[in-house]
């Protein structure tokens, strides 16, 4: 009449998906966490904690990675952006540029809402190096900033949500040439 194994083959397949799910989440957790103290180290200039918190960081997201399967939830979405985010601003306070994608290993998608995302932190390192009176970096923070919204300007983004977390690239630039200007203003720079 029905066969029995079949569905006790089933309760297996779905305990194991739940596993895997419960997995995904916690490990999400943890990557969106260490992300941001990474970028916190970063911002207060401590470099070595940054460094060794990164490595710890692509650990995690090597192992979310081998668990990583289509779910009802999008936290390995954010996972990924928030470690873009993170290498990112690690990256661009060691060299001075934008860490590709390629070197990431992300899709394209999580790699530019990290990038909308790391707009944010810019203007805070912006205000930082104004504080120290480096307005050189401050500037070239905001020269960053506008290239990366000048790429984006090219994409004929729908209503997603790199559309909405796009948008928030502009003001970001605004806030960083508001802090040029009024640096220029004042004659500081």
């Amino acid at each position: 009449m029905l066969d029995k194994k079949e569905f006790a083959e089933m309760r297996k397949e779905i305990a194991a998906r739940d596993e895997a799910r419960e997995k995904i989440i916690a490990l999400s957790r943890d990557i969106i966490s260490l992300s941001k103290r990474v970028i916190y180290a970063t911002l207060r200039r401590d470099l070595e904690t940054a460094r060794k918190k990164l490595a710890e960081l692509k650990g995690l997201v090597a192992k979310l990675r081998k668990i990583d399967i289509p779910l009802d939830t999008n936290i390995s979405s954010t996972a990924y952006q928030e470690y873009v985010e993170a290498a990112a601003i690690l990256h661009f306070a060691e060299k001075g540029d934008l860490i590709t994608r390629r070197a990431l290993d992300v899709d394209a998608e999580s790699y530019l809402l990290g990038m909308c995302d790391l707009t944010g932190e810019l203007v805070r390192k912006a205000v930082d190096e104004a504080i120290n009176q480096n307005f050189d970096a401050a500037l070239r923070i905001k020269e960053l900033v506008s290239l990366i919204y000048g790429e984006f300007l090219e994409f004929n983004l729908r209503n997603s949500e790199l559309r909405k977390k796009s948008d928030q690239i502009k003001w970001n630039l605004q806030k960083i040439e508001d802090l040029v200007c009024d640096v220029k203003v004042k004659g500081r720079a």
